[in-house]
This record gives C-alpha cells, sequence and structure tokens, in this order.
C-alpha cells in the first residue's frame, strides 16, 4: 500500500506530460500565422502586449491583447483606439472562424487588403488612414451585419458588391472621397436600417436607395441631383442637405396606363367626348364620317393584300434558294471547317513572327529553339468546335491524344502513392514521381476530387484533350490520364531539376547555378510559352496560375511551364479557395485583387512579377521583411529605373557577375509588365521580342570581349553600334 501513492503520481506526472504539447499548440495553425504577420505588418507595436511576431498561441494561455477565441479558433480582434500604425498584412483571410473586427480609431494605412476573413459579422475600420477603394472581397461576406469605414481617405467610386450583403444592417462610408454614381447593387440591402454616406463626392440620383426599409440615411454634403424620392419621407431619421436636387419633391407617375394591343393611343381622348355631339372635330356628321372611313379602309385592305402576296412569294422563293444552298454548304462543311481553321492558325502565325525574321533568321543559323509556326494544337481545337445541328446540341468531344492508364498501373509505378514518391502539391492535388517497368519516368498529379467544380466524367475528359493538344517546347507535355474507380489522374513529362522557385529560394547552392545568361534564357523560354498560350492558340488559353512555382527546369535549366490549361479545374472549398489567394496574391494583378476579373493581361503581370524574382532573388510576399519591403512589387518598382538603386536590388547569388546594360533592360521590360493598367501590358509577342534583342546585343559584345554568355545569338552581316559596346 505505501507504493500505491508513488504510483499515482507517476500517472499523474505522465498524464500532465502527454498533454503538455495540446497545450503549447492549442491555436489553429493558420489563425496563429495570420496574427502574427498582422503584428509584423503593423510594426510589432509594443502596445500589443502578448503578441510576437514569432510563433506564439493566442488560444493557448497565453494573453495577446484584444484577441478572443473559442476553442482553437480565433473569434475577435478588438483593437480600437490603441494608436497602431503600418498596414494589415496579407494572411486576414486566414482566419475563417473570425467574426469581429473592430480596428477603429488608429493610423493604419494603405489600401484595404483583398485578403479580408471571410466569415466577419462586425467590421470596423473607422477613423485609420486607409485609401484606395473597397475591396471585392467584401462581396463574398455574406454574413457581415456591420461595416463601417467612415473617416479614411478612401477614393473612386463605389464598387457593385452588395448583391450578396442580405445580412447587413448598418453601413457607414462617410467623411471619405468617393465618387461617382451609387452602385444598384445597393437596392439589394433588403435589412439594410442605417446608412451613412454624407461628406463624400458621390453624384447622380439617389433613386436606388428608394425601397429599402431605412431608419437612418444621412446622404449630406454630396453632389446628388434629380427628385427625392417620394419613399424618403417615411424615413425617421432623414438628412439630405449639401446637394443638387429639385427643390420640389418628386413628381407622382402620369396616370396614363398604354392601351391594350390593337387599340389606338388616341382612343383615350375619342371616348371623353359627349355622346349627343352631332358632329366630329372634321366638321362631318357621324354617319357621314363613318361611310368615308368604311369605304377609305375597303380600297386599302385591297392594296394591303395584293403587296402582301408578292411579298409572300418572294419570302417562299428565298427560302427555297437558302435551303438549296444549305445541303450544299454542310456537304462540304467539315472540309471547309478545316481549310478555314488552317488559314486562320497560319495567318495568326504570320502576324505574330513576321515582324521578327531577322530573330528566326538567326535562331535558324545558330541553332537556337523557336516556337513553331505551325502549332497542331490550336488547328485541332478550332476544327473541334464546331457546333451541332441548330446550336442546340452538344458538341462532340474532341479526341484524346493522351494515353489512358489504369489506377493498378499507377498504383505500381508510384508504390501505391507513397510519400516517398511525392515531389509537390498544390491546390488541385499532389504530385507524385512515377517510375514503370520500362524504365520510363514520369508525374502523376492526382487530383482531390473534393478540389474539382467540374464533378462529371465528360467535362474532365473534354479539359483532357484540351490539355493533351497544347505542344511547345518550353510546357509540361500531358502524356496520359486516368478516369477510373471514381479516381481522375493527369501524367506529365517529368522534370527532374525541381522548380524555379525552389532554385531560388530554397536551394543551398541552387540559385548560384542560376547564372545571369541563365535567368534571362529562363525568362524567355517562359515568355515563349505564355505567347503560344495567348496568341497562337485558338480559342487563346489564360494560365491564370503563373508563378515561380509552376516553372519547371530540366537538366539544361531549361524552363518548361507546368498547370497549363487547368483553370476549368478550380477549387470550390471556402479554405482552398482562401488559400489560393493567399498563396498566388504576391503575382496577383491589381484588377484581380480588387475585382476577381482576371484576363490575358494579368498572367503578362504575373510574369513581370517572376521576372522580379528573377532580377532580385526575393520572393513576392516575404513577411520576414521590414514592412517597406515585404512585397516585392511594392518596393521593386520605385527603383527600376534608377541605375544605382538597381545594381543594389541585384540578386546577391550572382556576385555581380551581370552585364550593367542588360540588367537595364531586363528592368524596363519588367517595368512595362506591371503596369497597374491592364491595357498598358505589351502581348507576350513583344516580350519575346525585346528579350531575343537583349541576348542578341550582350551575344556580341560578350564575345567581342573574350567572355562567355552561353549563348550564340549574332545578326549576320551586322557590326554592333556603340550603344551595344557599352554594355
Amino acid at each position: 500500500m505505501a507504493t500505491l501513492p508513488a504510483a499515482h503520481a507517476l500517472i499523474l506526472l505522465l498524464l500532465l506530460l502527454l498533454a503538455a504539447p495540446a497545450a503549447e499548440s492549442a491555436t489553429d495553425s493558420s489563425d496563429a500565422q495570420a496574427l502574427t504577420v498582422l503584428y509584423s505588418s503593423l510594426n510589432s507595436p509594443p502596445q500589443l502586449s502578448g503578441w510576437t511576431s514569432n510563433g506564439g498561441d493566442p488560444c493557448g494561455g497565453g494573453s495577446w491583447k484584444g484577441i478572443s477565441c473559442s476553442g482553437s479558433a480565433v473569434t475577435a480582434i478588438n483593437l480600437a483606439g490603441l494608436g497602431l500604425n503600418g498596414t494589415l498584412g496579407y494572411l486576414l483571410s486566414n482566419l475563417l472562424s473570425l467574426k469581429t473586427l473592430d480596428i477603429s480609431s488608429n493610423g493604419i494605412h494603405d489600401t484595404i487588403p483583398y485578403q479580408l476573413p471571410p466569415n466577419l459579422t462586425y467590421m470596423n475600420l473607422a477613423n485609420n488612414k486607409f485609401s484606395g477603394n473597397l475591396p471585392y472581397s467584401i462581396s463574398k461576406m455574406f454574413s457581415l451585419n456591420y461595416l463601417n469605414i467612415s473617416h479614411n481617405t478612401l477614393s473612386q467610386s463605389i464598387g457593385d458588391i452588395f448583391s450578396n450583403l442580405t445580412s447587413l444592417s448598418q453601413l457607414d462610408l462617410s467623411f471619405n472621397s468617393l465618387t461617382g454614381d451609387l452602385p444598384n447593387s445597393m437596392g439589394s440591402l433588403s435589412n439594410l436600417s442605417s446608412l451613412y454616406l454624407q461628406d463624400n463626392q458621390l453624384t447622380g440620383s439617389v433613386n436606388v436607395l428608394a425601397n429599402l426599409s431605412l431608419n437612418t440615411l444621412n446622404i449630406a454634403n454630396n453632389n446628388f441631383s434629380g427628385w427625392i424620392p417620394q419613399e424618403f419621407k417615411s424615413i425617421p431619421n432623414l438628412v439630405i442637405e449639401g446637394n443638387s436636387f429639385t427643390n420640389n419633391p418628386a413628381p407622382p407617375p402620369p396616370p396614363f396606363v398604354p392601351s391594350p394591343p390593337g387599340i389606338p393611343h388616341n382612343d383615350r381622348n375619342s371616348t371623353q367626348q359627349p355622346t349627343n355631339t352631332p358632329q366630329s372635330s372634321s366638321g362631318q356628321s357621324p354617319a357621314l364620317e363613318h361611310e368615308d372611313t368604311k369605304q377609305g379602309l375597303t380600297a386599302g385592305s385591297v392594296t394591303g393584300i395584293v403587296v402582301g402576296s408578292v411579298f409572300g412569294a418572294l419570302c417562299v422563293l428565298l427560302v427555297i434558294v437558302f435551303g438549296l444552298f444549305s445541303v450544299h454548304k454542310k456537304r462540304n462543311g467539315v472540309r471547309n471547317d478545316a481549310n478555314d481553321s488552317s488559314a486562320s492558325v497560319a495567318s495568326l502565325s504570320v502576324r505574330t513572327y513576321g515582324a521578327t525574321s531577322k530573330e528566326a533568321q538567326v535562331e535558324r543559323l545558330h541553332g537556337a529553339s523557336m516556337t513553331s509556326l505551325k502549332p497542331p494544337p490550336a488547328e485541332k481545337i478550332v476544327a473541334d468546335r464546331v457546333d451541332t445541328k441548330h446550336g442546340s446540341g452538344r458538341r462532340p468531344r474532341s479526341p484524346i491524344t493522351a494515353t489512358s492508364y489504369t489506377v493498378a498501373s499507377l498504383q505500381i509505378a508510384t508504390n501505391s502513392f507513397s510519400q516517398d514518391c511525392l515531389v509537390g502539391e498544390g491546390s488541385l492535388g499532389r504530385v507524385y514521381r512515377a517510375e514503370f517497368p520500362n524504365g520510363k519516368v514520369l508525374a502523376v498529379k492526382k487530383i482531390d476530387s473534393a478540389a474539382l467544380s467540374l464533378q462529371e466524367e465528360d467535362n474532365f475528359l473534354e479539359v483532357v484533350s484540351n490539355i493533351s493538344r497544347l505542344r511547345h517546347q518550353n510546357i509540361v507535355s500531358l502524356v496520359g490520364y486516368c478516369v477510373e474507380h471514381g479516381q481522375r489522374l493527369l501524367i506529365y513529362d517529368y522534370t527532374g531539376n525541381g522548380t524555379l522557385h525552389d532554385m531560388l529560394h530554397f536551394g543551398d547552392d541552387g540559385s548560384k547555378n542560376l547564372t545571369w545568361n541563365t535567368r534571362v534564357k529562363i525568362a524567355l523560354g517562359t515568355a515563349r510559352a505564355l505567347e503560344y498560350l495567348h496568341e497562337v492558340c485558338l480559342p487563346s488559353v489564360v494560365h491564370k496560375n503563373f508563378k515561380s512555382a509552376n516553372i519547371l527546369l530540366d537538366e539544361e535549366l531549361n524552363p518548361r511551364l507546368s498547370d497549363c490549361g487547368l483553370a476549368a479545374l478550380t477549387p470550390n472549398t471556402e479554405r482552398q479557395v482562401s488559400a489560393e489567394i493567399v498563396g498566388s496574391f504576391g503575382y496577383s494583378s491589381p484588377e484581380f485583387a480588387m475585382s476577381g476579373v482576371y484576363t490575358i493581361k494579368s498572367d503578362v503581370y504575373s510574369f513581370g512579377v517572376v521576372m522580379l524574382e528573377l532580377l532580385t532573388g526575393r520572393k513576392p510576399l516575404d513577411s520576414s521583411r521590414t514592412r517597406s519591403e515585404q512585397s516585392l512589387v511594392s518596393w521593386a518598382i520605385p527603383q527600376l529605373h534608377d541605375i544605382d538603386a538597381l545594381a543594389k536590388m541585384v540578386d546577391p547569388a550572382l556576385n555581380g557577375m551581370y552585364p550593367v546594360k542588360s540588367l537595364s533592360r531586363f528592368a524596363d521590360i519588367i517595368a512595362l509588365c506591371v503596369q497597374p493598367e491592364p491595357e498598358f501590358r505589351p502581348p507576350m509577342s513583344e516580350v519575346v521580342q525585346q528579350l531575343v534583342r537583349l541576348m542578341q546585343r550582350a551575344s556580341i559584345v560578350r564575345r567581342r570581349s573574350g567572355e562567355e554568355l552561353g549563348y550564340s545569338y549574332r545578326l549576320p552581316d551586322q557590326e554592333p553600334s556603340l550603344a551595344d559596346l557599352s554594355f
């Protein structure tokens, strides 16, 4: 019995030890990471007691000022009036359980980030220094009940972002510099009771607010005009002075109601005549007027019948002729469509490459590879996209040129998809290295069915068919697929040298292998891949996920772009969408971040960011750096045209081994690609031409100076200019 207490003590000690790790990591890791990034973005203020910029556990016993949790999830952030400055960072969208965000009455500045907590019910950003406009992501915050962004410096027009915010009861955008008309979606705020828009520069009519059940409306000191809606009389607290409204209330709607079909509009006036009036307005008696009308109608009817008969005969004749022509056209339609498709592709190729015949000649002379001028995939895609009869039937799916694999064969090749064969993971699923009995090595992308928006097998196979036709030396080829037992897998050529992202940012000696010449070669190869997708393929293919992690490098460090054509297979769960947006935000164009709109020009912007990575060796977003340097684009753009600042931006791994003029021209291309306005960004064919010229000029100078460039471009029968010799 004497040993029993000792045994109890030992058991208690073991339980405490087992419980300790759980206590140390009580907070959801995504939430903890979001708060540490927020703390760093706010310049690590001392008034946030308990907060840390490296680790920490806000829900696990560590008292973080202003943070409330429920279990392991952060549910509220209350930091009002603490004298904070800095920005909100870029990871707030990780806080999926956050309901309350109050950072009012501080000095936080910059734009309101696109990455906001998606499930907020209360958001108060008032009395700060926010600029820009309302981010489009607010339109997805379906649970939002209270939104206050007053007393900031917001500008531009209010976006049409309110259609789905049916829970919103109070909206305060007052004391900003908002301009333009009110968006139509404001009329969808069915539960709105209080709206404050005073002291802005808003214009136009306020009729969109007429049918809202408001208790309070303040639209004073704007530039609204037109009539004041009659419905505003029922609003208990109404403030409208300081606008340009018409002084009197809006007139009632006109009493006139359109007559039923077949009745002339002036019949309404004729029925108002007294029934005992002996004469009509023409001065004739009713009987005489009736007789004249009768005779006129009879003559008109005869004329109408004659004209109508002739017209009907002509219509019948035209229908017969058109029918005969249609039969003849159908007999020759397939051959003509194929010929037209080939002609359109050929004309596109001539337009795209005709202006660069000198570059093409150089490449033929010196063995450098360029995009093929006859893209078979584009030709086949056009021929396959013919609508069925009458345009109402389902289009026949194009034949798939890739090989069909069985699940069993892929399991054997990947050792049952073991962790040892895992080589990468993306938003759609994991990628495995697969070695087949014949010695061939391929990459297998095992798509997570929960991440697909296209669940039907036919739709998936149509995507596979389109991807299998993308053939370009700088694009990873799809060689196979598997649709079996509910599984969906894509099999690609294996590229064994990793990604550009890993080599730049994680390899110990990897970045040292990326000489300046190699970096330009990688930029040119990926530019050609995008040029092929945008300007050669018909219809154009938008990548939508262009980043250094999707650029694979072969043994000779030639780039091959992956995930081409996969934009149709997008994540559909909330956390996956948030994670994908956050992960790619550093590459996202301004128009996508603010409106969700993604175009070919958005790909061009992302390409410019990758070029910045090649130039600086930095990540697009890096929370470990000082706040002013966390966003690569924001930090780099002001310095791209300053040669002294540019030299300090270059990746230290290059050890200064680069031609100065080549560096400057490289920076000029970047500046064009990352312009905020999409319409000013160049097409990828122009980017390719600029990079080819850069390499040609560098080659001339390098060979004359006895230095090795690694590329043998040389313009035939042309001496270098003095400008070229200044490299």
